[in-house]
């Protein structure tokens, strides 16, 4: 359910001469509402597509979580490489998910999510949607509440989902998080840990734990 529509949205901004249409953010408004989770699964499902490739970044740099959700070491990443410390193609890491690569985020260290606003960063992001052009590219990124930095990251993004915590994440914060990217023309939202009581009279026949629509149904 919420691979289809990002991808058929690559495809159409690619035909509207979208360069970054293959990089897709996904973020929150808080911590611990579940978006590292749901950018490594939605990275996994995408990778099992014929006609694609994809890249899982992880961006979170002051509080990175795939390295040990995935069950692998890395102690250089996307830090090093905006520092110039390592080449991109040194620290990518691949995976047991056959068209699935790694891109961890390093160790952390201070003034690290001022690396996400920074010159570094955007010519990164400028290299990865050309040379990678093929590929999809998933940013797991710090949310939006907590670090300015985020909003930054989200302006140079084709595609930008929030994963909101249902029945916890406050409407007040859902709405704050959305003001610093309204700009942004493509946004959706998936609303995450639904219990199945709360699918009750939604029409679906199941609850897996994932509402998935545009900002504007939210």
């Amino acid at each position: 359910m919420m691979k289809r529509p990002l991808i058929k949205n690559i495809e159409d901004l690619k035909e509207t001469g979208q360069l970054r249409s293959n990089l897709i953010m996904v973020t929150s408004a808080l911590a611990g509402e579940g978006k590292s989770f749901t950018a490594a699964n939605m990275a996994m499902s995408m990778a099992t597509e014929l006609d694609h490739r994809v890249l899982l970044v992880d961006a979170d740099v002051a509080r990175p979580s795939l390295a040990r959700m995935l069950g692998f070491e890395a102690d250089q990443g996307l830090l090093d490489v905006l520092q110039d410390r390592v080449a991109l193609q040194d620290v990518l890491l691949a995976t047991n998910v056959e068209k699935l690569s790694v891109l961890p985020s390093g160790m952390p260290r201070p003034g690290a999510t001022e690396l996400l606003a920074s010159d570094s960063m955007r010519r990164l992001l400028e290299d990865l949607a050309s040379r990678y052009s093929d590929r999809i590219i998933i940013f797991d990124s710090p949310p939006l509440l907590l670090t300015t930095e985020a909003g930054v990251l989200a302006s140079q993004m084709g595609q930008i989902v929030v994963v909101v915590k249902a029945d916890d994440t406050s409407q007040a914060d859902v709405q704050r998080a959305l003001a610093g990217i309204a700009s942004h023309p493509v946004k959706l939202m998936v609303l995450n840990r639904v219990h199945a009581k709360m699918m009750r009279g939604t029409g679906y026949g199941y609850a897996y734990g994932y509402g998935y629509g545009s900002v504007e149904d939210a």
